[in-house]
């Protein structure tokens, strides 16, 4: 009985501390930021130190009653990390680094890792900003990494902390952006450029590709296109889902009007080169300062081809639609000239994945040893900056992997939590070269549980695709290097003998599709020899083959143990230590400032309690 008292007043100590031995912490802007619910009642900023692994968080919410903060996952929020803080009506403040136990009760985790740096709170707002690093010690925990983070946000109206439904909500950032807009030179002279379809009625079909080609601004002299965003149609938002923009062979015939991109006219699939891409949950980006699209010289397109992808599940009526892509140029010219590279499974016809399917990874291998001849010229390195991920609903793994001379160099980008509503360029988190003669290969994951028949490669959103685009320069005349398995070779592994490829896909619907079949097909199509097709932007195809490399994870690195409470003894990684002296720029959270002041009050209470043992 006594140890239970102990413990509960040692808690209350820790938690409850006056709000005058805060210390105020970064005084600098957070560079992100983003509202995290529908009616933006909560609004978050954030930044971080790349070196230290340390990222800093504030979240602000139109509330006089607690808030947290934390990290999910894809399927459930039980066991979520969730930061909490708020301000008693006395002025004390409460701060405490938890875990989700269930639907609506939190648990304090027995390590420390968030540090508070301020918390304020007014008529309107309750304001908390700490800091934690990437990867703690502590499995309770959810790491900070290069892929989509889901991040938790909740609060309350007043000081009881309790997750309710309505106050709950979980939104997909990738919280490691390496540049920021504002980090980057704004030219002094630019102009607005839209490209967009006109009043197009969308029809009540799930999905509908529609295109249309589109000249490029008239300009006299070399200019860079430096930013773009998508500029949707107000209230269509939830049916647009991705908006490509591909650049055109100059001695292209193109079609007039606007169709089906993939339908009966196969003249609007021509143009295949990916310039700029914009999908849903994606911002405005704008290029590094010494790089940009060219315009304007005999080299460069003249027109592109609009591709619009409309998801319309609720089979709406009457919506008219004209959306596009906003470009923003100008004569201040860059040092490069940028160019896209996709890179992936080549979409259809041979592209499958089973039902009922916990995990199947799907392999796109691209060999580069022949850009030169295809390019006409010398193909520089291709110094890649950013990166763009694609698949559809089932998908949730993508990583782009570079080998040089048989051997693995790096992943050159990943994504092991995407989400589908989230697809955006992001920066690597450092350049890669890419030399000629390097080979790379993508691995997309899918988990098709909820599907009872094949999935098939494909432009609907119930189809698959799988799909990185590499943003690069110096721009060269390739537009895309995709691999594909022998599925003649595929089948037979499964037992069934096929003449063609067509055939072979039709034996596909026979296979009895359990475990065993699944794992087999996905080292059938692993295992067999990959077709790489290789295409330029004059619509120039070249084939060759090879085998899928073995890939090598990248090991997690060291935990940051913290300098309060316990760590786990589950984990057995590599441990790093915080510090014991702060530097300038940072704050010890209450909790620490106050750990020896709580052990001294202890000790007192010790000794006068144990003068009274039939009291307590």
């Amino acid at each position: 009985m006594t140890s239970a008292f102990f413990l509960r007043l040692f808690m209350f100590l820790v938690l409850v501390t006056p709000a005058s031995s805060v210390t105020p912490g970064p005084t600098v802007p957070l560079r992100f930021s983003r509202f995290l619910d529908p009616s933006n009642v909560m609004y978050l900023r954030w930044d971080f130190d790349i070196k230290t692994e340390i990222i800093t968080f504030e979240l602000q919410v139109r509330t006089a009653g607690w808030v947290g903060l934390g990290v999910t996952n894809r399927y459930s929020n039980v066991g979520a990390d969730l930061v909490v803080g708020g301000i008693l009506p006395d002025g004390n403040m409460y701060f405490s680094d938890q875990h989700v136990l269930d639907d609506d009760t939190l648990e304090e985790d027995g390590s420390q890792d968030a540090k508070l740096l301020s918390l304020t709170q007014d008529v309107v707002y309750t304001t908390m900003r700490f800091s934690r690093p990437f990867r703690s010690c502590d499995l309770h925990d959810q790491d900070i990494t290069d892929d989509t983070i889901r991040i938790l946000a909740a609060y309350g109206l007043n000081d009881i902390v309790q997750l309710e439904r309505d106050k709950t909500f979980v939104k997909s950032i990738f919280l490691l952006q390496m540049i920021h807009p504002d980090d980057l030179k704004a030219p002094e002279i630019s102009y607005i450029y839209d490209l967009e379809i006109t009043d197009f009625l969308i029809p009540e079909d799930d999905t509908t590709y529609i295109c249309t080609f589109l000249p490029l601004p008239i300009v006299n002299k070399k200019h860079h296109i430096y930013k773009f965003e998508g500029k949707l149609t107000p209230h269509n938002e939830t049916m647009v889902h991705h908006i490509l923009v591909y650049a055109c062979g100059n001695a292209s015939s193109l079609p007039t009007g606007m169709s089906d991109c993939y339908g009966g006219d196969p003249a609007f699939s021509l143009c295949s080169q990916v310039v700029i891409g914009w999908a849903v949950g994606g911002n405005i980006y704008q290029l590094p300062d010494e790089v940009g699209y060219s315009l304007g010289t005999p080299l460069d397109p003249q027109w592109i081809r609009l591709e619009v992808h409309y998801s319309n599940f609720n089979g709406l009526t009457g919506v008219y639609d004209s959306s596009g892509i906003r470009l923003y140029y100008t004569p201040e010219l860059r040092r490069y000239d940028v160019g896209v590279l996709q890179l992936g499974f080549f979409t259809f016809p041979i592209h499958f994945i089973p039902p009922g399917a916990q995990n199947f990874s799907s392999f796109g291998l691209c060999k580069t040893g022949q850009f030169e001849e295809m390019n006409g010229q010398p193909v520089p390195d291709l110094q890649v900056q950013g990166y763009m991920l694609h698949t559809h609903l089932s998908g949730r793994r993508l990583k782009a992997v570079q080998y040089r001379n048989g051997s693995q160099l790096r992943i050159i980008c990943k994504d092991d939590a995407y989400d589908f509503n989230l697809q955006e360029v992001r920066d690597v988190r450092e350049e890669t070269v890419i030399k000629m003669g390097d080979e790379l290969l993508v691995e997309c994951d899918y988990q098709t549980l909820d599907r009872t028949t094949l999935t098939f490669g494909g432009p609907s959103t119930m189809n698959e695709m799988c799909l990185i685009f590499l943003f690069y320069y110096p721009r060269n005349n390739i537009s895309s290097c995709m691999g594909m398995p022998n599925i003649v070779d595929v089948v037979r592994e499964l037992g069934q003998e096929a003449s063609d490829t067509m055939e072979a896909m039709v034996m596909l619907n026979d296979i009895e599709w359990n475990n065993e079949s699944i794992q087999k097909a996905e080292e059938a199509c692993r295992d067999s020899e990959q077709l790489v097709i290789i295409k330029s932007v004059d619509e120039v195809v070249r084939n060759e083959t090879g085998r899928i490399p073995i890939i090598t994870p990248t090991p997690r690195g060291s935990c940051l143990e913290s300098s309060g409470g316990k760590v786990e003894s589950e984990d057995k990684l590599s441990f790093r230590t915080i510090s014991s002296t702060p530097s300038a720029s940072s704050s010890l959270s209450p909790s620490y400032q106050s750990s020896s002041s709580i052990l001294l009050v202890m000790m007192i209470l010790c000794g006068i309690l144990s003068a009274f043992p039939g009291e307590i």
